[in-house]
């Protein structure tokens, strides 16, 4: 990594005959870029992979001996230096081709047909045929799992193996072999289901190609709406609203949550849901839960740990077995929203459960392994959520169905989980779940709403934050944190005595569910920030902005003459998270 010091030195270097200006340890690469000069790259990976493998990158300079890799070359003072010379043009298109000579190129049949970086890259250098023999490697991988990789499509940039080492620190992948046999495996010369992969998804939302995607589960969806015999229920969850439209080409503002409602009709869906309302249910559960353990009632040790990111439990499980009690038994809104689907229902529908199949609509590639978890069935084996599409699938449903978004008009969600409150929306940024808690919380202490803004100090950038807030005179840490490299290094705090929580959100997508591993990809860009602040905007607008007073989930509980906790909500609400298992990490303390 080239090394950026704070000196203020100035340096002055020549960019294509321009002259321009730069700080000290500026990279040549983005020196370029400051001024209107955009060098390809396939392996660069902003503060994550500066490694210069793929040289795609090459740039002349006048003096040199050799091309250099503009992604981690430091300018010098008098630098001249020539982006697109002969030379480097030349010895660019080659060093594709060569990567095109061992890449599967069927881009017809690959779901990063037409957003591949690499494909990009070959169209601009004009590659219309290739000079060098194809030597596409083969392997075996267990297509039933959630996350896919395609050997005959790797590139071997090693963007996953830094994201999954530096970023989210679990490891899971590795380089195999060496020279010219170098490529990506599993680290530990394990298969990907005995791995303690989080299922984070942030290895596919990195890779510039297709070589790693999720499961596609569109056939099992459109088998279900043309059976005339199965009932249709899709969720939409609160992240995937401000995110949908990206890869359709609509703005943030035209592709609403309202058009994505009217699309699901469009495809034949029976009943189309806000997964916001079982957001607002799990701030009743997990808010009572915690308020349980504040009040002694509870005896489980702190902090209590927000269990709705699946990636984290799946984490932790593997990471630090011994910390799975001080997981909230809550149910993820996902998991409740299914179970309220399979009883309560379709008790009003008065229909037999079995017809009912249910469709979440997620940000996340590990909610596709949550729905198939032993936990996550009713007493008769009957999974609560039948299948989980990404942002990322349904976006290709609408294609394939030749709907043309930009004439959808917009429509409501339907009754009985068609509400959710500005706190269940903002579940899908980081810190939205400790908030919207709070807001409960500080309610089922004092009987009374809090100022709405109260809890907003959890928002921010950083991957780790925290806060003390009081209640009734009483101190509540809390913390939040976002990417599990962050999440370790809370954990890792906690065990040393260096820090105290009471409650601790965990999402492992840096940023939340904004920026989950199912969410739309646009390379080179980091979104999950601009949709965290969208999804904050929808709750400023709102006109409902706490979870307990949600007319729909009051219902609900009145229907069931119970309340949150009770034995009857509890049982379809709750979950054991030691009743299924997770291959142990290797350095799992």
């Amino acid at each position: 990594m080239v090394s950026k010091n704070d000196t203020g030195k100035i340096i002055n270097v020549t960019i294509d005959g321009r002259p321009v200006k730069v700080p000290e340890g500026t990279t040549i690469l983005h020196a370029a870029q400051s001024v209107g000069v955009f060098l390809p790259t396939l392996c660069y990976l902003k503060e994550v992979n500066d490694i210069g493998a793929c040289r795609v990158c090459v740039v002349e300079v006048e003096g040199y001996g050799r091309l250099v890799t503009s992604c981690n070359t430091a300018v010098k003072e008098g630098m001249v230096i020539h982006t697109n010379s002969p030379q480097a043009r030349e010895t660019r298109r080659v060093n594709v081709e060569l990567i095109l000579s061992q890449h599967d190129t069927q881009c017809a049949s690959c779901v990063r047909s037409g957003n591949c970086v690499l494909q990009t890259v070959a169209n601009d250098l004009g590659i219309i045929y290739n000079n060098y023999k194809k030597d596409v490697p083969k392997g075996n991988w267990n297509k039933s799992f959630p996350l896919i990789r395609h050997e005959s499509k790797c590139i071997k940039c090693m963007r996953c193996i830094q994201y999954c080492n530096n970023v989210q620190n679990i490891g899971v992948w590795d380089s195999i072999n060496s020279g010219g046999r170098t490529t990506v495996g599993v680290s530990g010369g394990r298969s990907i289901s005995e791995s303690d992969c989080s299922l984070c998804g942030q290895c596919i939302t990195h890779c510039p190609v297709g070589a790693l995607r999720v499961r596609d589960d569109t056939d099992r969806v459109f088998e279900a709406l043309a059976d005339p015999d199965r009932i249709t229920v899709v969720q939409i969850a609160p992240a995937v609203r401000v995110a949908w439209g990206e890869t359709l080409g609509l703005n943030r503002e035209f592709a609403n949550v309202k058009r994505l409602v009217a699309a699901f009709r469009k495809m034949g869906f029976d009943y189309v849901f806000d997964t916001t309302f079982s957001a607002d249910l799990t701030i009743m559960e997990e808010g009572s839960e915690f308020v349980r353990i504040l009040t002694g009632k509870d005896k489980r040790r702190r902090p209590l740990f927000t269990s709705c990111c699946p990636g984290w439990v799946r984490f932790v499980k593997s990471h630090y077995p011994d910390m799975v009690d001080q997981l909230s038994t809550a149910k993820s809104p996902q998991q409740m929203f299914g179970a309220v689907a399979k009883t309560y229902l379709a008790e009003l529908l008065q229909v037999d459960p079995s017809k009912i199949f249910c469709v979440s609509v997620m940000p996340c590639v590990a909610k596709k392994s949550e729905c198939d978890l032993p936990t996550m069935r009713d007493d008769n084996g009957m999974p609560d959520v039948d299948c989980v599409l990404t942002t990322r699938e349904i976006d290709r449903m609408i294609k394939a169905e030749h709907i043309l978004p930009t004439q959808l008009e917009e429509e409501e969600f339907d009754d009985f989980a068609g509400i959710g409150s500005g706190a269940g929306v903002i579940f899908g940024a980081a810190g939205g779940v400790m908030e919207a808690a709070l807001r409960s919380v500080y309610y089922l202490i004092t009987g009374e709403n809090p100022t709405v803004e109260a809890f907003s100090d959890v928002r921010g950038r950083n991957g780790w934050r925290e806060a003390t807030y009081f209640i009734k005179g009483d101190p509540i840490r809390v913390a939040v944190v976002s990417g599990l490299g962050n999440a370790r290094k809370l954990i890792e705090a906690l065990r040393t005595g260096e820090v105290q929580y009471d409650f601790v959100e965990v999402m492992s997508c840096p940023g939340g569910c904004a920026g989950g591993g199912g969410q739309p990809i646009t390379p080179g860009q980091e979104k999950a920030l601009e949709r965290g602040e969208s999804l904050y905007g929808i709750d400023r607008a709102s006109s409902l902005r706490f979870s307990h007073e949600n007319p729909e989930v009051r219902q609900m509980y009145e229907y069931y003459s119970d309340k949150p906790m009770m034995e009857r909500v509890q049982h379809k609400l709750h979950t054991d998270h030691s009743r299924w298992h997770m291959p142990l990490s290797p350095n799992h303390k």
